[in-house]
């Protein structure tokens, strides 16, 4: 319990960046409107998109905001702040099997372009599922980026599980290939298998993926298969393209974003849930091993609406 108030306290903090560019703005909106009106509305949407919760998924918010607005009767502004957070709630709810991989045995694909955190993502995913007693292994198939390996390495070693790896620029199939023959003689929970993330040679790397993918099917067809893909929080709308791109290449069934710390953009993961129906399952707010946990709507809402102290 301690460690999950712990992250929610470096959510709000990690958060602040966001939450005081939009809280500022709501204040003086919720307070300097005397009376619930379409400028109202309208100065709520411009600070919705300024957090970059987007254009589709602010006209949808504004859309149910205004029918509860209507079927409960509320007339004073300041009642909408949590009518909103409720509104926004609802978009961000995670299935109920969202995190069944954890639970059975498993393959997932880490996917995502450089620079976003892949490698860090999975490091600390193999710690939250090794402090839950899985049996964890990685697949080191990102081969193309040089220190790629090494990074997952270390990780391995902070994380306390196995790793597969290759030398730099064999192929990344073979790789998953040895990995899975691993993963089933060491009676491993879940292997994770990071890839390469060269998003602006698509070709090459859709025809990567559908390779590991079948040599998947082939070698571990009774395997339950998961594909996250990781996205920088702090780019913003770019974040939004880059799961699009992704989701046409595989089919993506979660989302992990990271470095919300430090950025104003963090309205984004709102945006991805609603634009893509694929849910958020992980978020990340810091360099540390623990700063990753598995999302949560109330607590990511409450920190981005939280009033400062």
């Amino acid at each position: 319990m301690s460690e999950k108030k712990g992250f929610f306290a470096r959510l709000k903090e990690g958060m602040s960046k966001t939450r005081n560019s939009l809280a500022s703005g709501l204040d003086s909106l919720f307070h300097g409107f005397s009376k619930i009106d379409e400028e109202f509305y309208e100065e709520l949407e411009e600070l919705l998109i300024m957090a970059d919760i987007g254009v589709g998924t602010t006209a949808e918010i504004l859309e149910q905001l205004r029918q509860k607005v209507k079927e409960q009767h509320v007339k004073e502004p300041e009642e909408c702040r949590r009518l909103l957070m409720d509104t926004i709630k609802e978009q961000m709810t995670t299935p109920e099997d969202a995190y069944r991989f954890t639970e059975e045995r498993s393959v997932v694909l880490v996917i995502g372009v450089n620079g976003v955190g892949k490698t860090t993502t999975i490091g600390k995913l193999a710690g939250l599922l090794h402090r839950d007693g899985k049996k964890v292994l990685m697949a080191a198939a990102d081969t193309f980026r040089a220190a790629a390996t090494e990074q997952l390495t270390e990780w391995s070693n902070r994380a306390g599980c196995d790793i597969i790896a290759a030398k730099e620029g064999a192929d990344p199939a073979a790789v998953v290939y040895d990995a899975l023959q691993a993963a089933k003689a060491r009676n491993t929970d879940v292997l994770l298998c990071d890839t390469a993330g060269r998003l602006h040679n698509k070709k090459n790397l859709m025809e990567e993926l559908g390779k590991i993918s079948r040599v998947i099917d082939r070698e571990y067809p009774e395997a339950l298969r998961e594909t996250l893909v990781v996205l920088d929080g702090t780019t913003g709308q770019n974040a939004l393209v880059q799961a699009k791109q992704f989701n046409e290449m595989a089919k993506i069934t979660g989302i992990v974003i990271t470095k919300l710390d430090g950025t104003a953009k963090g309205g984004i993961a709102i945006a991805i849930q609603r634009e893509l129906g694929i849910p958020v399952k992980y978020i990340g707010v810091g360099e540390g091993m623990e700063d990753m946990q598995r999302f949560d709507a109330d607590a990511f809402v409450e920190a981005l609406f939280a009033r400062e102290e």
